[in-house]
């Protein structure tokens, strides 16, 4: 992709400096006094050391002498003072600047719509926009490297410009031979040659700077190899199998990818040791052409009579400075031409619109009230699919019930209940509650009234009553008493901490490693903490032994209470207990009833299922 303009890039660039003015304006603040006094300390130097040796060559006052030098190092060393505070401290925030970044991230993921995120056009844009940051910076963080630099040119050009005003303002001796270059004619040309070195300068470091770019789609490519295959050998839950099947065959064959597009013989390297590299190198080359026109500028002046020798130094050092902060500055403006692509993906996920309407009704929950919801002829598919996954559901789910949610894989089960908990809006029909549509109501209301043990729940890498709570502070007597109804207190009391016995070793060494079987109860005491009205479970008893599983199902009333509770799950012996089970088959709701009630039916699908899974359990008791 070719660069955009100039003015794009500086339009995309000074949004997300405001974007990082809102967030932490202390990284702002600190840049900006660093780069001031980074800028300008030089001058003061300059200056000072000017006038000490236009001393020594003229009068040679010791008192005098002895006053600027006192002054030249007081400053110096108060200003170097400031200076080292002043880079602490940006540094400091340039750390706290990382975790914000992230923390952007986040914040736009957690706020967006499920379906928005669920779609891989958004994450495509997310691993894009990471992908870029950990590829060289690129993006909104590299903004502020713009910044700085763009200030600390901007204040280069402002000292140099002041402390060089005298260079064309002192006049050779109109009798001199060097008096041609009092002329306006010769001043102009001397700032227009130094002027077009410092532009060639950052052309060509501007034009090897864009070959990052060049490859990028590549580079992020590569970067998803690496972060997925990289560090495959440092999980241990990978360890059984990398041993069993060698694994590590196959990481290895992505590693030489990845080195063929990083290492010695990767196309940037190449660029490196070509293009890349002879425009960097032109671009130092040129640079010391510019010191060289003002040495011979200023001295040709000073030969002439115009000034004193002290005064050498301080136009040497003004004027030189103020053409290399020109040309930073156009390196600049290249740097935010290259990284504005990188900006526009960035902002384009941030920019990521919610398509479903937030309700505006309070949804007020009262312990005596029954609550309802009915599906009334919902149909969906998903965004970007013309597919049907469910067809005209007609369904209701009335307090204190428990449902039975079955069918074959890909028959829907799994999209009702995201159409249940609003994740997704029906794109047909309406999900009523109480008789109101839900998404009248405000999305956070209604989904703080269902707990879910998903199927690939997760657990932190924290104590066990912050798992089950859900927060660092807790009711320790309400979670143990969801962990006794879960099933898991028989686990706890073997723990050495209880309650504040951290589970897995991710963060804490001593933290306790537990079965796929025990973290699931600790998702259904998670549930059961929430205290929500309605409780759904997919197959949450997929992970338990069978002793472990009956247990759950003869205590499953005093677990759920006198919630509603919707559970889902492939074993239909299971769902004996539950009132009512709704059998679904390629998005249809097709029967509708209690056990008894859909095994009287001989041609049911749900008969069909209950003789075919008790068929294998036969097989599997003759097989043994």
């Amino acid at each position: 992709m070719e660069q955009g303009s100039v003015r794009e890039a500086f339009r995309l660039t000074v949004r997300a400096w405001k974007l990082w003015w809102k967030h932490c304006p202390k990284v702002i603040c600190s840049m900006t006094l660093y780069a001031l006094f980074k800028a300008l300390s030089p001058y003061v130097t300059i200056w000072f050391s000017a006038q000490i040796i236009n001393e020594l060559a003229g009068n040679r006052d010791p008192g005098r002498l002895t006053r600027l030098i006192v002054l030249t190092l007081l400053l110096t060393a108060l200003l170097s003072l400031i200076t080292g505070i002043l880079e602490h401290w940006k540094v400091c925030e340039n750390d706290t600047m990382v975790r914000v970044n992230d923390w952007i991230s986040m914040e736009k993921m957690n706020e967006m719509d499920y379906e928005i995120l669920e779609n891989q056009a958004s994450y495509d844009l997310y691993t894009q926009m990471t992908n870029n940051d950990m590829w060289g910076g690129w993006g909104i963080r590299r903004t502020l490297s713009v910044y700085e630099t763009m200030l600390t040119a901007g204040m280069q050009i402002a000292g140099g410009a002041a402390l060089s005003a005298g260079l064309f303002l002192s006049r050779v001796p109109a009798e001199s031979s060097y008096a041609f270059l009092n002329h306006p004619l010769s001043i102009f040309l001397i700032l227009a040659g130094m002027l077009l070195v410092s532009v060639s300068v950052s052309s060509c470091a501007n034009r090897g700077n864009a070959y990052w770019g060049k490859n990028v789609d590549e580079m992020q490519q590569n970067n998803r190899f690496y972060f997925f295959y990289g560090f495959l050998g440092e999980d241990r839950k990978r360890a059984a199998e990398m041993r069993i099947y060698q694994q590590e065959k196959v990481c290895a064959s992505y590693a030489q990818k990845m080195d063929e597009n990083y290492g010695p013989r990767s196309q940037i390297v190449r660029w490196g040791r070509g293009p890349m590299g002879l425009w960097m190198a032109a671009s130092e080359g040129i640079s010391r052409i510019l010191t060289g026109l003002v040495y011979l500028f200023v001295c040709l002046k000073a030969w002439a009579g115009a000034f004193g020798v002290g005064s050498v130094t301080q136009y040497v050092g003004a004027i030189t400075n103020m053409f290399l902060g020109i040309s930073r500055f156009l390196q600049a403006v290249g740097e935010m031409r290259t990284n504005a692509r990188f900006v526009g993906v960035a902002f384009e996920f941030l920019d990521l619109k919610n398509e479903s309407t937030d309700g505006e009704r309070a949804l007020e929950r009262h312990p005596d009230e029954a609550y309802e919801i009915e599906f009334c002829d919902v149909s969906f598919h998903y965004p970007g699919s013309e597919t049907w996954v469910l067809r005209h559901v007609n369904l209701k789910l009335s307090s204190g019930s428990h449902f039975a949610i079955v069918g074959e894989n890909g028959s829907g089960k799994t999209t009702f209940i995201k159409l249940l908990c609003r994740l997704y809006d029906p794109v047909e029909g309406q999900i009523l509650l109480n008789g109101t549509d839900i998404r009248s109501f405000r999305r956070t209301d209604y989904m703080a009234i269902f707990s879910v043990v998903f199927q690939d729940f997760k657990l932190f890498a924290a104590s066990v009553g912050e798992n089950v709570a859900g927060s660092a502070k807790y009711d320790r007597a309400k979670v143990q008493d969801c962990i006794e109804r879960s099933g898991f207190a028989g686990r706890l009391a073997s723990m050495p901490d209880g309650l504040d016995t951290s589970i897995y070793k991710d963060i804490d060494q001593n933290g306790v490693e537990i079965s796929g079987g025990e973290a699931q109860k600790i998702a259904i005491a998670r549930a059961l903490y929430k205290d929500a009205l309605f409780i759904i479970m997919d197959e949450p008893t997929a992970a338990l032994d069978p002793i472990a599983e009956a247990e759950i199902y003869a205590k499953f009333n005093e677990i759920t209470g006198e919630r509603t509770s919707v559970y889902i799950s492939h074993r239909l012996s299971s769902c004996k207990f539950c009132d009512t089970i709704a059998v679904f088959q390629e998005g249809r709701l097709i029967q509708l009833g209690s056990h008894e009630q859909l095994m009287a039916d001989a041609k049911g699908k749900y008969q069909e299922l209950w003789n075919m899974q008790a068929q294998y359990y036969q097989d599997t008791g003759d097989a043994g």
